[in-house]
């Protein structure tokens, strides 16, 4: 956050709470919602805290350039966009080597649950903007990218969820924010599909011993069933009410 430095900010408190009052294991308030787009196949917005993502997908569909096609399967194209107005200062509109690099982590974080096999020489595309950004964008990113893929009924052998851990002040903390990212020791986002027991995105910025990279994958793995119950009940919740308007 601007301006914000380590004099200024209590990152854990004498009580063990975290600057916005959570406690080291807590998620930030997570709200999801699907077909949020009329033009596209298929939409989701996800918000955790003050982080907001939406995701949008388009096809199958033929690829307007013919190379690009595989003989076997689809192509996953991604991309991961930060809206110029979603931080505190104005980001350019072109793509940065950070978004570039995000979109490929994204794309091979969704790979694995795509049956892309059903669609050859096909295009999926997953658009991914980050309307404000608190921390976390990559893995809210990632979730937001599943519930779209679901809502645009690409067939998935699983749903894919992301939560970020971080070590604030020799403490694993989870779902870190921004301040927490900016001022901590280190950060590993996690992306998993729970249901297929496969991890589809593990990073590490900065330093944990063994036994504290062991307890954060256990701490983010166990939030990301909760956050993938939760997609799956934001699908059930549109489709029960499709189903119920049309009877």
């Amino acid at each position: 956050m601007g301006g914000s430095n380590k004099s200024e900010v209590k990152l854990i408190d004498e009580s063990g709470k975290r600057h916005d009052g959570r406690s080291p294991e807590d998620l930030r308030p997570i709200r999801m919602e699907v077909g949020v787009l009329n033009n596209a196949n298929g939409s989701a917005l996800v918000e955790f805290g003050r982080t907001r993502v939406i995701a949008a997908v388009y096809g199958p569909k033929e690829p307007p350039q013919k190379y690009v096609a595989l003989p076997d399967r689809a192509i996953l194209r991604v991309r991961y966009h930060m809206a110029p107005f979603s931080t505190e200062d104005r980001k350019s509109p072109a793509p940065s080597r950070r978004e570039i690099e995000l979109s490929k982590v994204i794309r091979e974080a969704l790979e694995p649950v795509v049956i892309s096999e059903l669609y050859p020489r096909a295009a999926i595309d997953v658009f991914v903007e980050v309307l404000q950004a608190d921390g976390g964008t990559r893995t809210t990113g990632v979730t937001a990218a599943s519930l779209a893929l679901a809502d645009a009924g690409i067939p998935m052998r699983a749903l894919v969820g992301g939560v970020a851990v971080g070590k604030v002040e020799g403490v694993l903390v989870l779902d870190i924010d921004e301040v927490e990212d900016n001022l901590g020791e280190a950060d590993m986002p996690v992306a998993a599909a729970p249901d297929i027991n496969k991890v589809t995105l593990l990073q590490l910025n900065g330093v944990l011993t063994q036994e504290e990279f062991e307890r954060g994958l256990e701490m983010a793995l166990n939030a990301i069933k909760k956050i993938v119950e939760m997609e799956k009940e934001t699908l059930r919740n549109k489709y029960s009410k499709v189903s119920l308007e049309e009877v």
